[in-house]
């Protein structure tokens, strides 16, 4: 089975929305894994919310440092870090690497209903995304 990392600065809110989405999507094609280069420790509560209301359980996702999957064969890294003044970190020895930048919600202000709106645009959109490159593979592999 091939392996994805979905990496992120943070691992809080995009990379586990992604994780969470493509292991929904493609378990059957992938094992999914998310880590950041420089982890918040912990995995942002409305990631868990927005996700749980399309039905995929995150909560028991933990914030990873990236350095934990180098001695793993990765075949795949996709970066989700969105605006052009994130770092998205690099992956040693990779085959493939997409990156498919998304705004980070969890810099969204407003109310809660803006916040959390934030949070599911950007999980739409991760879904979406997503949703595509899963078709795509599948198709290929045909």
């Amino acid at each position: 089975m091939k392996s994805v990392l979905v990496l992120c600065t943070g691992n809080s809110c995009r990379s586990h929305m992604a994780e969470g989405i493509l292991r929904h999507l493609a378990s059957d094609l992938f094992e999914v894994h998310s880590a950041g280069s420089s982890p918040s420790g912990y995995v942002h509560p409305l990631s868990i919310e927005v996700l749980a209301e399309i039905g995929i359980d995150i909560s028991a996702h933990t914030s990873k440092h990236m350095d934990e999957f180098l001695d793993q064969n990765i075949d795949t890294v996709v970066t989700v870090c969105g605006n052009a003044d994130q770092a998205c970190p690099s992956f040693p020895g990779q085959l493939n690497r997409y990156h498919w930048g998304f705004d980070d919600p969890a810099h969204a202000e407003g109310t809660e209903e803006e916040i959390k709106a934030v949070f599911i645009r950007v999980r739409d959109e991760i879904l979406m995304t997503l949703t595509a490159y899963v078709q795509g593979y599948r198709e290929a592999r045909q």
